[in-house]
């Protein structure tokens, strides 16, 4: 089996390069002439698809507000109120001296 051995990143590298170019040379460019017509045809496309949607969408947006959709009349507020003072937590601490276990033991067995 002969033992071949992978070109390092650079070599690789350098090659994607090399094939790129290659394929550059070989695209047909169009002429300036043919450029500028077909740029002009892109951007005469655009203009009329924003002018086309800009009235559908304000053309849309009156004739939902003439039959009333946006009714300015019946908007809501809604109020929120803060209480002045904040509720007081009191926290209980126990230790372990003062509770005994055996006290509560017998107390729940008396209990039974």
């Amino acid at each position: 089996m002969a033992d071949k051995k992978k070109p390092n990143i650079f070599q690789r590298i350098g090659m994607k390069f090399k094939e790129i170019r290659l394929e550059l040379k070989r695209v047909v460019w169009p002429s300036k002439e043919k450029l500028k017509s077909t740029s002009a045809v892109v951007l005469i496309v655009i203009l009329f698809f924003a002018v086309f949607l800009s009235t559908i969408s304000i053309g849309g947006g009156w004739i939902l507000e003439k039959i009333g959709f946006y009714d300015p009349d019946e908007t809501t507020t809604t109020t929120t109120t803060v209480a002045a003072e904040a509720p007081v937590i009191e926290t209980v601490e126990e230790t372990a001296e003062e509770t005994e276990p055996a006290e509560t033991e017998a107390a729940v067995e008396d209990a039974e």
